[in-house]
C-alpha cells in the first residue's frame, strides 16, 4: 500500500508541476474516465495543448505483494512554444519517465 501511495503522489508533484495558463482562458476539449476494482484509466486534452492520459492495474491483487503500476504520458506547451511530452512507467520499479521535445507551436 505504501508504494501505491508514493507512486500517487510522485504523478501528482508531475502534474502540478507542468506550465500553467490562467484557468479561465482554457477549456476541456475531451474528458474519459472508467475505474474498476482492479485498474483505472483516464484521458484528457484541454485547449492550450495539455493532455494527459493514464492507465493503472492492480498487479497480484489477491497476494500480500500487491503493487498498482501505472503508464502513461503527458504532454504541455512551455511558454516558449516548445511541445514537451513525457511518457513514464511508475511501479515497484520506481517511476521511470521518458521526456521528449517537441517543435515550436
Amino acid at each position: 500500500m505504501l508504494k501505491y501511495v508514493t507512486v500517487l503522489c510522485v504523478v501528482v508533484a508531475l502534474c502540478a508541476g507542468a506550465p500553467q495558463q490562467n484557468p479561465q482562458d482554457v477549456q476541456i476539449l475531451r474528458f474519459d474516465s472508467n475505474v474498476e476494482p482492479d485498474g483505472y484509466s483516464f484521458a484528457y486534452e484541454t485547449s492550450d495543448g495539455t493532455s494527459r492520459q493514464e492507465e493503472g492495474k492492480l498487479d497480484n491483487p489477491q497476494s500480500e505483494n500487491a503493487a498498482l503500476t501505472v503508464t502513461g504520458q503527458y504532454a504541455y506547451v512551455a511558454p516558449d512554444g516548445k511541445h514537451y511530452t513525457v511518457t513514464f512507467t511508475a511501479g515497484p520499479n520506481g517511476f521511470q519517465p521518458k521526456t521528449s521535445l517537441g517543435q515550436k507551436k
